[in-house]
């Protein structure tokens, strides 16, 4: 429903301003004096409140992005999984986008807004609905208490010469599993930063003393407030819809905005033409001439090569983009040793910004030095393509794997030649009743990570404040040098400095990437607007947007989870039996996996977007520029604009405002 929302504030926004005077407010025969402080101060609030939407659905969808990794553990679920829960959100608009978009014109928007509002606000606090009908988070077999003694998960020795076979863990019971564009874009900021703040925090906040708690933000098995936040979001989200019960139905048009000197992009870009949603003489539109015109305005669309060959593009790259930012703080997590919160902290604070800054920048760089079609093509594919060169070289920066006993090395230290080979037991463990489904990681005085005290032969424990050291562990005294060296302590081992510097080098060159692609986000946007008619304008986005959101936004996270799970080492297992979340991946492959899916299809999106210059070039002629070669900034543009593109045939003579096809 946040998609109908969505788009009835596109379609509001672009005709609200058409009605003039009395057509929407009964001011009688008021001069234009008289009118225009009050259509002008309902105007601006207009926009405000329309901000304020936009706000509040990113900042629920930032911070969904952000509690990927703390669900996936407190639910115990695959990647995979949570990639479906994660497009399973885009699957609501599928069934009122197209026609939202196309009979939304007809409706009341405001209120139509406002009850998407309520309803988006609504289905975000639901889902905070699992975590007080579910039974606190067990992250453990180890006391929380952190009293003097070991609980069962401790090397229990047994008579016999031979271990008997791994069993599951003791089943315990569970509950089964522009200025609105811009104010949009600080939405995910603090959707991240909110992610960072509730990561800080225990997931049963509120109901356990936190003093009794074992493991800190730093433990692989520590899960933060992730339903928290969505409680703020969903209140954010029905206050968004409070002043959209108070608007009429239309705004009047202030005066002299319809000024013929006015460039397209102030008046075409939020104002259509009058009749596109009225008829002649002002009467309501059939709804039978409405359907009957619906199938020749699609195929008008779908005969459009340049229209189609950008949404192909898009699509194929959104693929790449929804996929990289869902599993982004998986990533550094996982490659890099960072916690959960510190990595949505990072992303929330220097990687969207980045993008904000690529999309403010790109805007303006299209208006100071008036680019036009072809330019805006060149320039939306130019910065694909260093974005993406950029994104290459972060496969030089990967982490050595962390050392695990059993999985990336083996009992005597040593590395395997297939990580994962190897299995949990060995001698130094084999008179202890272990399970290898069991994950509570210790880090031994060799450093070296274990899979959890059993599995390191430790028997014996103390606690040292928060902490709790491990003492007489035999798989740790076999694997040390030095004697005495047969203690380690709970929690995994930290990886060396060497990696904490190639994250800083992660951070400068995904920030760079980042502002480098969003840099034809206004260019990629001019191209689709001036490509189809203006009557088809809301129609061609509600295509669009339909095309991202089924064909990107929900696909991409599954297929990237389902890949990203194939680089797992350890899997949990749950209660029941079956396959849990995933406890420890091969770092190597899950590099390869994320940042080589993430290229690939962002060469495919490469591929069309040149497509889609070669199309305008073969169907446009050049006519020199409009602008004369006083100003200074010619010569910066002239490898944007040495040719301007004007329509070379009725085809696309149509698609253009009469008099204004070389204009931007």
């Amino acid at each position: 429903m946040d998609g109908s929302a969505k788009e009835n504030i596109q379609l509001f926004s672009r005709s609200s301003a058409q009605r003039v005077g009395g057509s929407a407010f009964k001011t009688g025969h008021s001069s234009p004096k008289e009118t225009q402080p009050r259509c002008c101060a309902e105007l601006k609030v207009f926009l405000g409140a329309l901000s304020f939407v936009y706000f509040a659905k990113a900042l629920g969808e930032g911070y969904l992005k952000s509690t990927i990794t703390q669900i996936e553990k407190r639910f115990d679920i695959s990647s995979s999984l949570v990639g479906l829960i994660d497009g399973s959100f885009e699957i609501g608009n599928l069934l009122v986008i197209i026609f939202v978009s196309y009979f939304g014109a007809k409706l009341h928007r405001p209120k139509a807004i406002g009850a998407g509002c309520v309803l988006m606000g609504a289905g975000t606090l639901l889902i905070a609905l699992p975590h007080f009908i579910m039974e606190p988070y067990k992250y453990g077999k180890l006391s929380p208490s952190l009293n003097a003694s070991l609980s069962l998960s401790a090397c229990v020795l047994h008579a016999g010469g031979q271990p008997p076979a791994p069993a599951l863990p003791t089943p315990q019971p569970q509950t089964p599993e522009g200025c609105v564009q811009g104010i949009a874009i600080i939405g995910p900021i603090f959707g991240f930063l909110l992610g960072s703040l509730c990561a800080k925090l225990y997931v049963d906040v509120g109901f356990v003393n936190a003093e009794h708690l074992a493991i800190t933000p730093e433990d692989p098995q520590w899960v933060g407030a992730w339903w928290l936040g969505y409680l703020v979001a969903g209140v954010v989200s029905l206050l968004a819809a409070v002043p959209f019960w108070c608007f009429p139905k239309s705004l009047p048009r202030p005066p002299g905005r319809e000024d013929a000197s006015s460039s397209p992009e102030k008046s075409q870009f939020i104002l259509d033409e009058p009749g596109s949603y009225r008829t002649p003489h002002g009467e309501k539109a059939k709804v039978m001439e409405m359907v009957k015109d619906f199938v020749p305005s699609l195929k008008s669309l779908l005969g459009n090569p340049v229209y189609m060959l950008y949404v192909c593009a898009s699509t194929v790259q959104f693929n790449s983009l929804f996929g990289m930012v869902t599993y982004k703080p998986k990533y550094i997590e996982q490659q890099y040793g960072q916690t959960s919160s510190r990595a949505n902290f990072v992303i929330g604070l220097i990687n969207i910004p980045a993008v904000a800054l690529g999309i403010f920048s790109g805007g303006m760089f299209m208006k100071k030095f008036r680019i036009g079609l072809c330019g805006a093509a060149r320039l939306s594919l130019a910065s694909s393509i260093l974005g993406y060169l950029l994104f290459l070289s972060l496969f030089a920066l990967g982490c050595e794997p962390s050392a695990v006993a059993g999985l990336t090395v083996s009992y005597r230290g040593t590395r395997p030649e297939s990580p994962g080979r190897g299995g949990l037991l060995a001698d130094c463990n084999s008179r202890c009743q272990c399970s290898e489904a069991h994950w509570e990681p210790v880090c031994g005085a060799d450093g070296v990570t274990y899979a959890s005290a059993c599995l390191a032969g430790c028997q014996a424990s103390r606690a040292a404040g928060r902490s709790l050291i491990l003492y007489n562990c035999s798989c740790v005294a076999a694997s040390s040098s030095g004697p005495g060296n047969s203690s380690g302590m709970l929690g995994r081992c930290q990886k060396d400095n060497s990696c904490s510097q190639m994250f800083l080098y992660f951070l400068v060159i995904s920030v760079v990437s980042s502002y480098t692609l969003s840099l034809g986000g206004i260019p990629g946007y001019i191209i689709l607007l001036r490509s189809i008619k203006p009557q088809l304008k809301s129609f061609a986005l509600g295509i669009y947007t339909l095309a991202v959101r089924v064909l990107a936004g929900i696909p991409a996270p599954v297929y990237f989870g389902v890949l990203i799970d194939s680089a797992c080492l350890q899997w949990g297992v749950r209660s029941c039996g079956s396959r849990g979340s995933c406890r420890f991946y091969d770092s190597g492959l899950f590099r390869h996996i994320y940042l080589g899916l993430t290229v690939t299809l962002g060469s495919v999106a490469i591929f069309l977007s040149t497509a889609v210059l070669f199309v305008l070039k073969k169907n446009y002629i050049s006519k020199p520029s409009l602008f004369t070669a006083k100003s200074e900034r010619a010569t910066a543009s002239t490898r944007f604009r040495k040719e301007r593109c004007t329509p070379k045939d009725h085809l696309f003579q149509s698609q253009y405002w009469p008099g204004k096809e070389t204009e931007l």
